[in-house]
């Protein structure tokens, strides 16, 4: 390492006393005798070098400094004497010096004596005072400095328990290694990372103390190095393995070769992590969770690096613990997808971003148009035009299910209306509008539906509420008021996805439903599987008696799925009231309802 300063500065002797560079400067041969026995006796190694860099006097101390008789250093060229020609810059501004254009130049420099130790030097190199032609040389043995400021750096970049490298430490060694020039410079371009954490130590801190607990990670600690050795055979470094707080770890894999050798290593781990700890008296199981990221060491940031990590880890412990998983780009994507719908449900709802779109309901006897369900969509600026699968559950987590809830029921029943007074000489079709459960906890339903009426001119009977099974089963208290309310309103309330959930039929008598709308997987059980495999007949059996319980309950049904003429000829046969698929129709605009009122479907 070099350094370059100017102005005066003191050379300190060992025992306290101090000699100028005005005192020093002046102790040519040619100065007065006092001024020559400072510069003799001075215990600072000091030379007096000409402006050819030919050392031209030099005390004793600069003599036993570098293991020689000072009169043997006459003559030689000081540059080689203190190594100040092995780099261009420390070189060119020597040569500054020399020739009077800088004023002073200061460096830090390893020195080989001739008995085979080294040393560090600090040189500083300055004119000779009053003009006098020449600089002078002096050196000063900072080893001791030097070990010093080592052992404190090692105190601050390791961990007092493990003694592993620490946060600081890590960060470091990760910074550097994303640097181009670092891996530009040859080896595999890539790099790699196994993040790591134990299931369950803060039981063990918890149980038996912070104590027991420090010994336990010191324990870790060996075996997570045993590890990295291991890996390291064979190769120019070893794995950094570092304790990054907690029972928190990390080993960087600096010139990665794949996948395959970040996997070997964390399933390494897991089996050293895996053999029981005896510690302090106490013999102990634990095990560990372990993200693994492998990728390319160009383009990456060690803040990206650090964040695929951590999401890998919770992956491995959501998955089970005790296992190392890998990043996977595809499911970090879906998950930053997530979190960005999740962000912009709200405001995406003052800006218009959704839409209806309708699916017919149709009549299973004579195939007419008797109601539609409306399907909300999102037409997102950056993911596009979004089903409800995509937010609805985001929608609910965060309660912005509560006003997309009522722009939806609004949308809804206006549309209706409308259709309505376009075509008054067709009967009029009912709309079908999903709620969640939490429309009904978090907000007042029946208020919301009953204004939404008023507004719109749609008659309640024209309105259908749809609540999945598990929601309406087992409903006391507000949810099941609220549902009661809303019959009593003429609203009628039908039951999504039946058959999925519950299936206590015997309670649907003290529910105010009236329409059951069986799942698709029934419906679908209904088509051949194969060419001349014939469709199970128990499930028809099944979907029959459905049917059958729902009449006698007074509750009409609607299949969903419906995709084939076969399946719909069964189910008009077994006396299902109306179907829901597309044998009839995807889920379309309003204008293409339109264009279906008064026809077969």
């Amino acid at each position: 390492m070099n350094e370059t300063s100017e102005g005066p500065a003191p050379a300190a002797d060992l025992d306290g006393s101090t000699v100028t560079e005005s005192d020093i400067t002046t102790a040519t041969r040619t100065g007065p005798p006092s001024h020559r026995a400072a510069f003799a006796a001075a215990p600072l190694a000091m030379a007096v070098v000409d402006r050819d860099g030919t050392v031209v006097d030099a005390n004793p101390a600069f003599g036993e400094l570098l293991g020689a008789v000072p009169g043997e250093l006459t003559g030689a060229l000081a540059a080689d004497l203190v190594d100040l020609a092995s780099d261009a810059r420390t070189w060119h501004s020597y040569r500054e010096v020399l020739r009077g254009r800088q004023a002073k130049l200061r460096c830090k420099r390893r020195l080989k004596h001739p008995d085979g130790h080294s040393m560090w030097a600090q040189i500083t190199i300055t004119p000779l005072a009053d003009g006098a032609p020449g600089v002078l040389l002096s050196v000063a043995d900072i080893t001791a400095r030097r070990e010093l400021q080592a052992r404190l750096r090692h105190l601050q970049m390791h961990d007092p328990v493990t003694r592993l490298a620490n946060r600081t430490l890590f960060f470091e060694r990760l910074t550097a290694a994303l640097e181009p020039e670092s891996y530009q410079q040859g080896g595999t371009g890539r790099i790699g990372l196994c993040y790591l954490d134990l299931d369950g130590f803060q039981a063990v801190n918890d149980t038996l103390g912070h104590r027991v607990g420090d010994r336990l990670l010191a324990a870790v600690a060996e075996r997570l190095t045993r590890c990295a050795n291991e890996a390291g055979q064979g190769r120019a470094t070893a794995p950094l393995v570092a304790r990054l707080g907690g029972d928190e770890f990390a080993l960087l894999v600096e010139d990665s070769t794949g996948t395959e050798q970040l996997a070997d290593l964390a399933e390494a781990l897991l089996k050293a992590i895996q053999a029981p700890f005896d510690v302090s008296g106490h013999r102990m199981s634990v095990s560990a969770s372990i993200g693994v990221v492998e990728r390319q060491a160009e383009g990456t940031s060690a803040t990206g690096l650090m964040q695929a990590a951590d999401t890998t880890l919770y992956w491995a412990k959501a998955d089970g613990r005790d296992r190392w998983t890998l990043f996977d780009p595809e499911r970090n994507a879906h998950r930053m997808t997530r979190q960005a719908l999740a962000s912009t449900l709200r405001p995406a709802i003052e800006r218009g971003e959704f839409q209806l779109e309708y699916q017919p309901l149709v009549g299973m006897e004579d195939g007419r148009l008797r109601g539609v369900e409306a399907l909300v969509r999102w037409n997102h600026p950056q993911f596009g035009m979004l089903t409800p699968n995509r937010f609805i559950a985001l929608a609910e987590e965060d309660g912005s299910i509560v006003p997309l809830g009522r722009w939806i029921l609004a949308t809804a029943c206006r549309q209706a209306r409308q259709w309505q007074l376009d075509h008054p000489d067709e009967p009029p079709i009912f709309v079908s509008v999903n709620v969640a459960v939490r429309q009904v906890w978090d907000s007042d339903l029946v208020a919301d539906v009953a204004q939404t009426l008023a507004e719109t001119g749609l008659a309640p009977h024209l309105l259908q509420i749809e609540l999945t099974e598990s929601a309406v089963m087992g409903s006391a208290g507000r949810p099941l008021q609220a549902l009661q309310a809303l019959s009593d309103m003429g609203v009628g309330i039908a039951i999504d996805d039946f058959g999925t959930g519950y299936s206590n039929l015997a309670y649907l008598s003290r529910l105010p439903v009236s329409v059951l709308k069986l799942d698709g997987s029934f419906v679908r059980g209904f088509q051949y599987e194969g060419e001349g495999v014939p469709p199970n007949p128990a499930d028809e059996v099944v979907v029959e008696a459905m049917i059958q319980l729902a009449h006698r309950l007074g509750l009409t049904v609607t299949a969903e799925c419906v995709e084939t003429s076969a399946q719909a000829t069964r189910l008009r046969r077994i006396g299902c009231d109306t179907g829901q698929g597309w044998l009839y129709s995807r889920p379309v605009s309003p204008d293409r309802i339109s264009g279906l009122m008064g026809a077969q479907v």
